[in-house]
């Protein structure tokens, strides 16, 4: 559990990291930086699962089980859909006035996580954690009221990421191995934005390629993080990432006013309980 929270904590300072990259970038489209970041990510990861024994035997299990069970390639082609539009989405909001609306979405996650994870599978959680979604709650409430509904961008995060993990926990595609595997159906399109991306004077690539190799690291960890913990544990946790979104946003120019406090203080004291509470189990385990 303690390895979970550690590779949830550093994927989410990673992926804040890509978000305030993007809104920065001048003169490139998003459709050419998720392309490189797409190529990237499958450069960096593949290798590993050629070179390394123990990532090359966890590959052909995953295949063996494909081939064995082919009506498993349609989980696959599904996942890989599903987290091809999430990173075009992360990729394409902070650069067209869309962080704040994906910070909120990330918000909104770990609670249809919690309940992704009481319905599907049954997961339990602790006084503390129940606490926690009942404070973050109260403070994503009070932004629906004054926000006014909620913009398409958060509704695909918040909806459409839940699907994503229950799909890969079903036919059990929790391993990175699969992960590489969906990026690697999503490299042709990569590759045909990449080619037909109108990249205007001045664009800088090298920021663009840091995207590429932090996202490799930041889903890996991301997504090793989830095969770690139960599906409630690892949604509230998702908490983090939003609030160095909603950071990340701000210093991109998005503003908030006085009442945004009321949304942003409970979900900040949920962190904290989950925080009180993750540390109590740990010393019990002791």
């Amino acid at each position: 559990m303690n390895r979970g929270v550690l590779a949830s904590l550093v994927a989410s300072a990673l992926f804040a990291a890509i978000f305030l990259i993007s809104g920065s970038l001048k003169n490139i489209g998003h459709t050419e930086v998720y392309g490189w970041r797409i190529v990237l990510t499958l450069a960096i990861i593949a290798p590993v699962y050629a070179l390394v024994p123990s990532r090359r035997a966890q590959m052909l299990t995953l295949l063996g089980r494909i081939r064995a069970r082919p009506s498993l390639l349609f989980f696959g082609v599904l996942a890989s859909a599903l987290v091809g539009v999430q990173l075009w989405l992360f990729m394409y909001a902070p650069m067209n006035g869309y962080a704040l609306a994906t910070s909120l979405g990330y918000f909104l996650l770990p609670l249809v996580m919690v309940v992704v994870g009481r319905a599907a599978f049954a997961e339990r959680l602790s006084q503390g954690q129940k606490i926690a979604v009942v404070l973050a709650a109260l403070g994503v409430a009070h932004q629906l009221v004054f926000a006014g509904g909620l913009a398409w961008p958060t509704l695909l995060i918040c909806l459409g990421y839940p699907i994503y993990f229950a799909a890969r926990r079903r036919a059990r595609f929790e391993s990175n191995a699969a992960f590489t595997l969906e990026i690697l159906l999503l490299t042709p399109l990569a590759l045909w934005f990449i080619l037909t991306g109108a990249r205007g004077p001045g664009a800088e690539l090298l920021p663009v390629l840091s995207i590429g190799v932090l996202g490799a690291v930041a889903m890996f960890l991301y997504l090793g993080a989830a095969s770690l913990l139960s599906l409630s544990v690892f949604g509230l946790l998702s908490y983090v990432e939003p609030v160095l979104l909603l950071v990340a946003a701000v210093l991109m120019g998005e503003q908030l006013v006085a009442r945004d406090a009321f949304t942003y203080a409970p979900i900040l004291l949920a962190l904290v309980l989950m925080a009180a509470d993750g540390f109590r189990a740990s010393r019990s385990l002791r």
